[in-house]
Parts: C-alpha cells; sequence; structure tokens
C-alpha cells in the first residue's frame, strides 16, 4: 500500500476526539464549588459540621453534574446522543442537556462543506500509460445518524472511497480523455463517490481535477508531435496561398490576352521601376528589347538618375 496514502489517511482529523467541553459549564461549576466551599464554612460555624459535609457534597454533585451534563454544539454541527448505547436524538445546535451516565455523546457531526484532497500515482489509462492525478472533493454530511452509526470513521471513509474511484475512472479513460475531458472527468467521479456515500448520509457536490502529470518522455514527445503539426499546417496554408495567387495571375493574363499594347505598356512600368533602384541589375530578352524599345528607356532612366545626383 502507497505509503503517502497511510500519511494522508492518519491526519484526517477524526471526529470523535473533540470533548467539546465548554467554557459555560466549566464556569458554573466553579461558581458552585465556590459557593460550596463558603456556604460549608458558615454552616460549620453557624449551625453544625453534619450539616456542612450534607451542603458541601450536595453542591460538590450539582457543580458536577453542570461540569458533565450541559453541552453546547456550535451553529454548523449536532450531537449524537446515545442513550444505555441506543440511538436516542441529534441535538443542537446550541446549549442542551444529557443525563450522566445514562446518556453519551457518541460522536459531533459538522454540516459545513467539508474539502477532501486526494490522487492518484502511477495509475494506467486505458491505453497504458502511467498518470498522477490530484482531485479536490467537496461534500457534506445531510444525514448526521446515518453518518454516525453506518460507518466508523465517515472521514477517512470518504477519502478512500475518491482514491479508489479516482483510479477506477483513470483505468476507463484513454490520456487523450483524460487530458481534454476534465470535465466528463469531473461529472464521472461525483457520481461513483456519491453513490458510495449516500448511505452514509453524505453527498457530493463537487469533484475537480486539479492537474494531471504525464511522464516527461511521453510529454517531450507529445511537444514534437504538436510542433510537426504546425510545420504541416503552415506548409498546407503556403501551398493555399501559392494556388491563390497563380489564380490571380491566370484571371490577370485574360486582360492583356487581345491587347498586345496594354501588355507592352506593363513592361516597360515594371522594368522602369526595377531600373529606379541604385544597382539594380534586369536582363530581359534580346526580342523584348527591340519590340518595347527598351534602349531608349533605360537611356532615359540613366539621365535622369545623372540628373538627380548633379542636383545633390
Amino acid at each position: 500500500m502507497n505509503k503517502k496514502y497511510m500519511t494522508m489517511d492518519r491526519k484526517i482529523p477524526s471526529s470523535q476526539a473533540n470533548p467539546h467541553i465548554n467554557g459555560v459549564a466549566v464556569t458554573l461549576a466553579i461558581i458552585i464549588y465556590v459557593a460550596g466551599m463558603l456556604g460549608t464554612i458558615w454552616i460549620s460555624d453557624a449551625v453544625s459540621d453534619l450539616l456542612a459535609v450534607i451542603f458541601m457534597i450536595v453542591m460538590g454533585l450539582i457543580g458536577t453534574y453542570l461540569f458533565v451534563a450541559l453541552k453546547i454544539a456550535s451553529q454548523w454541527e449536532k450531537a449524537v446522543v446515545l442513550r444505555f448505547g441506543k440511538f436516542h436524538k441529534l441535538v443542537g445546535p446550541g446549549m442542551f442537556w444529557i443525563i450522566p451516565i445514562v446518556d453519551t455523546i457518541a460522536n459531533w457531526i459538522d454540516h459545513r462543506v467539508m474539502v477532501t484532497s486526494f490522487s492518484a500515482e502511477k495509475t494506467l489509462t486505458k491505453d497504458t500509460v502511467p498518470v498522477d492525478v490530484d482531485a479536490v472533493l467537496f461534500w457534506l454530511v445531510w444525514d448526521g445518524e446515518k453518518a454516525a452509526l453506518e460507518v466508523a470513521d465517515y472521514r477517512a471513509a470518504i477519502a478512500w472511497a475518491a482514491q479508489t474511484a479516482l483510479r477506477e475512472v483513470i483505468g476507463q479513460m484513454s490520456l487523450a480523455d483524460i487530458l481534454i475531458g476534465r470535465a466528463k472527468m469531473d461529472a464521472d467521479l461525483q457520481k461513483i463517490i456519491d453513490e458510495r456515500t449516500t448511505p452514509w448520509g453524505i453527498t457530493v457536490q463537487s469533484v475537480e481535477i486539479r492537474d494531471v502529470v504525464i511522464p516527461q518522455d511521453l510529454e517531450d514527445a507529445m511537444s514534437r508531435q504538436a510542433q510537426a503539426e504546425r510545420e504541416r499546417q503552415a506548409r498546407v496554408i503556403l501551398g493555399e496561398s501559392e494556388m491563390q495567387i497563380a489564380s490571380s495571375f491566370a484571371e490577370a493574363s485574360k486582360s492583356y490576352i487581345n491587347n498586345p499594347t496594354a501588355l507592352h505598356l506593363r513592361a516597360m512600368n515594371m522594368l522602369f521601376e526595377g531600373l529606379k533602384e541604385k544597382g539594380a541589375l534586369v536582363i530581359v530578352p534580346s526580342s523584348a528589347v527591340d519590340t518595347m524599345n527598351l534602349g531608349g528607356l533605360s537611356g532615359m532612366v540613366a539621365l535622369a538618375q545623372n540628373t538627380n545626383q548633379s542636383e545633390k
């Protein structure tokens, strides 16, 4: 058995470890004891020693009764009272009385929402990948009688039930489903744990997966896979862009099919723009020089450049 889980469960506070000795009972008991002592001294001097002893015994019993019988439950808790070993009633919150020796308080039930953290280490998924999963469970006691009588320690029981349910759910899911389907995993865990704890008078409000840790080698492999997928998508987008550009050129070429003059003017404009750049070298076919009079055009460009330099 995993030593970590054993340590976690030992730290779960037991609801039976709280004696609930309240300050009101202690104060009243002290007042009765002091009054008994003072009354005993006065009776011993004024009346008789026998009456003083009787008075001291009576006051001592009253003080002890107040100390033992007076109990106070906080606003969020109730006490489970057993009478001669059988369930008698749930009392609280507030002040209440019990009959010493006859009544015993078996448990103090906290009705607030409780939080229990649990985890599963090196648990194999459906596709045999070991994962570490941490989760948090939110639950509350809706029936204090069942929580006290149906299970020995409901806090430890719900922690173990949550842990075993987590291992069961992990074994039924693949790694991809665990990583991207946490909401479904939370719902499945809540349903399983709630079915197990309902007979104990406990309801599960929600379960939340905090973290999923996978082996480092697998994490690196998944990172490389994601990078390769992004590169593939980039290449696909680049290819689609080339297709769109080629399609645009094909549409533009239709405008020059029956208009060679427009085509020449466009070519001359492109050449002129290229020659304006300092140190630009443009290679064109010899037939284009004769057809579009590129020699005269290049001379004009060179003359314009020399004029600009002399003005500067």
